[in-house]
């Protein structure tokens, strides 16, 4: 699984309607389609930065600290970045990438080094395993809407006890992210992250929505009004562009804090060129 092709959102595949049981794992039937399974190496690296931040703590509280790349694609890189980056920061980390095509399985298995690294054939239900940490990125971006919100459903539902969702999309060099973490209750954030600098204003990260908010850009939205808020806070910030694109992005997102947008997390993720909300500033209505 990775992304299909850009910007094509007419097409769509779709899950079945019917709730799948859950099997033993090992036994369990994968659930989705491949997808085009493109990916660069440091392709993923601002959503890796962000759960080193943020989700550290989750792993190391966890009697068995579990991360599924869930879609790793035709390369085993990025899930090879994903463990060295969290690795020394979590002792006992156990990284497994999951797969629909048994063939891309069959040609990552040099790169095999259970219990740190392992790869295996799976889908939405995660192979059975439980974990504390699911990333999946460029994944659900083939799906109708639909499809996409059961596919939350269901990797949520096979999460282990206080285990989240981390789903998002972006660019082919990673440089325009977003992403949506989620628990076994649903939603609780949005992350937009950008190389600030390729930017011309705030809202060109609209095409990295995540599928449950992409068709939901348009005006009476919640999040097209957050996306219209940080361009106008772009465009009023523009003096600080002598002190660099960074400081610039802060001051927009500092601008927007001070007229109550609910941001999470701390201050200093601004100035990567970062923001979170809380899901319920930009949930669709």
């Amino acid at each position: 699984m990775s992304e299909a092709a850009g910007g094509d959102h007419r097409r769509r595949a779709s899950l079945p309607k019917k709730a799948n049981p859950r099997l033993a794992a090992g036994r369990a039937r994968a659930l989705g389609l491949p997808t085009r399974g493109t990916t660069n190496a440091n392709r993923l690296r601002r959503v890796d930065r962000w759960l080193l931040a943020t989700q550290v703590p989750r792993l190391r509280d966890a009697a068995r600290p579990l991360v599924v790349d869930l879609g790793y694609g035709s390369s085993a890189v990025t899930t090879l970045e994903l463990a060295d980056r969290l690795g020394p920061e979590v002792h006992g980390l156990e990284v497994v990438g999951l797969e629909i095509d048994p063939e891309r399985v069959a040609a990552v298995a040099a790169d095999r080094d259970p219990p740190r690294v392992d790869f295996r054939v799976g889908g939405f239900e995660l192979a059975g395993l439980r974990p504390v940490l699911v990333r999946a990125f460029n994944v659900l971006r083939q799906y109708d809407e639909e499809s996409a919100a059961r596919a939350w459903q269901t990797i949520c539902a096979a999460l282990g006890p206080g285990g989240l969702l981390v789903e998002g999309t972006c660019d082919e060099w990673g440089r325009r992210s977003a992403w949506v973490a989620l628990d076994a209750d649903g939603p609780l954030t949005l992350t937009l992250s950008a190389r600030v600098s390729d930017l011309d204003r705030p809202s060109d990260l609209a095409e990295r929505l995540p599928k449950a908010l992409i068709h939901h850009n348009v005006p009476g939205q919640p999040v097209h009004e957050l996306l219209r808020a940080l361009d106008t806070a772009w465009a009023t910030a523009a003096g600080l562009s002598t002190f660099g694109p960074r400081q610039r992005w802060a001051a927009a997102v500092e601008s927007l804090a001070e007229q109550g947008w609910p941001f999470v997390g701390s201050s200093r993720r601004w100035r990567h060129g970062e923001v979170t909300v809380r899901w319920s500033a930009v949930a669709p209505v």
